[in-house]
């Protein structure tokens, strides 16, 4: 029998440690769950663990990636699990079960007309990943991706508002487009999400309470609520210009895009912003003020990759695997989403990879011809002059707001090198409200 290689060998490790993982969570929760019970069930040392895994959490978030969302970590989940996005059977005995269709091998896009129809469709793919009726507590909180207990620290919780943030914006931007003029729907997304995460939390703590229907049918009607949603962020008009720079830009390769799951590209005219995991609300502004058909990619950076980077990588993964299903891979053309190992940072010359990070250049022609940091990094560049290519007309105007144009484009109030005074940007929350 040919002997392992060192990396072999390392992967069935590995692979023997999220298994144990996966069992001991299902049976015991998290917050019960104990690594030498782990090592023990892999037939590991209790070293082996965590020299693949630094924490018990950040295990915890592996085991989630792990798993298809919507499979349960009772034995009789595989029944009922149709497809490795997470889609459950409508034979299963499920709380929610039944709710979505059955898409065999491949997955059937809803494509909903309008507005209500793709809220009621998005809730009810969304449900689907609630518990089995059978399912022990611990179980049911692994099938319902849980994240209760796992981020009580003041810098998770931060964390998880600003992913909250960036989830109600692809949300938003997948649903302006199925009304007149495209008008800014982020605080109904934001509304549907708390909506839907709060008959999760019941899911587990109260199972059985409510009608996962019900539910579906209270999102569909949120989109007849007039929350006079607008984006007019008062600070931006006090962010400097992003100086013209004449730089060579060499695309990196190989990082999955987290909104299409395929590869990321990077060559095509653009914007792209490098965002820490504490200013992911800053995404909107490269999106709102991007010009018509230009490439918008959101590269999110982190200090704790183990965790604030699973975490950020399961959260935006389990959102697009059913914003896929509802609208189709393709309905973001111009928008990447990038979990950046320094790779990105490095090549764009922002600097840091700090969860406080806010930066972004805008590439042209192969060319890095803006740079800016510090907060509005995205505005300033992506309303920045775009300088003349041959072929192209030239402009001296900053970019206008395009395909995701909201209520009033930002570009409206021209930049200044005057900082603004009294309250800071970062104190207004979402900006405009």
């Amino acid at each position: 029998m040919a002997r392992l290689t060192r990396a072999q060998q390392q992967e069935r490790t590995r692979a023997a440690v999220l298994a144990a993982a996966r069992a001991e969570f299902a049976e015991r929760g998290y917050t019960d769950a104990k690594i030498d019970r782990i090592a023990e069930r892999a037939e590991l040392t209790r070293g082996a663990v965590y020299s693949n895994f630094p924490s018990k959490r950040a295990l915890y978030l592996a085991v989630l990636l792990d798993t298809p969302a919507g499979a349960s970590g009772s034995t009789h989940a595989g029944a009922h699990v149709g497809t490795t996005d997470g889609a459950l059977s409508t034979t299963g005995d499920t709380y929610g079960g039944g709710i979505g269709g059955s898409h065999g091998g491949g997955i059937d896009v809803l494509s909903p007309a309008g507005l209500g129809e793709a809220l009621g469709a998005f809730a009810r793919v969304w449900l689907e990943r609630l518990p089995l009726v059978g399912d022990t507590p611990a179980g049911g909180k692994l099938q319902a991706r849980s994240l209760a207990g796992v981020f009580d620290d003041e810098p998770g919780r931060s964390t998880l508002a600003q992913i909250g943030r960036l989830e109600a914006l692809l949300l938003a931007l997948a649903l302006e487009p199925r009304l007149p003029h495209h008008p800014r729907r982020v605080r109904t997304a934001e509304l549907v999400l708390t909506l839907l995460h709060g008959a999760g939390h019941l899911a587990e703590t109260a199972p059985g309470f409510g009608d996962p229907f019900d539910v579906a049918s209270a999102c569909a009607h949120l989109a007849g609520l007039d929350l006079a949603d607008t984006w007019d962020p008062p600070y931006l008009a006090f962010v400097p210009a992003a100086p013209r720079l004449q730089e060579d830009w060499t695309p990196p390769a190989g990082l999955p895009d987290l909104i299409s799951g395929r590869p990321a590209v990077f060559d095509a005219d653009g914007v792209i912003a490098v965002l820490g995991t504490s200013r992911l609300e800053a995404a909107e502004e490269a999106v709102r003020a991007a010009g018509p058909g230009e490439q918008v990619t959101l590269v999110v950076v982190t200090d704790d990759p183990a965790e604030i980077g699973r975490l950020v990588r399961l959260r935006a993964g389990d959102l697009m695997g059913c914003l896929r299903r509802v609208f189709g891979p393709d309905v973001w053309p111009s928008l990447s989403l990038v979990l950046d190992d320094g790779t990105i940072a490095a090549a764009t010359g922002v600097g840091g990879n700090g969860d406080a990070t806010e930066a972004a250049v805008r590439v042209q022609a192969g060319t890095i011809t803006a740079r800016a940091t510090g907060r509005g990094a995205a505005h300033a560049v992506a309303t920045a002059a775009r300088p003349a290519v041959a072929g192209q007309p030239t402009t001296d105007q900053p970019a206008n707001t395009g395909q995701f144009t909201a209520d009033r484009p930002a570009t409206d109030r021209p930049a200044t090198t005057d900082q603004p005074t009294g309250r800071p940007a970062a104190d207004r929350r979402g900006g405009g409200r």
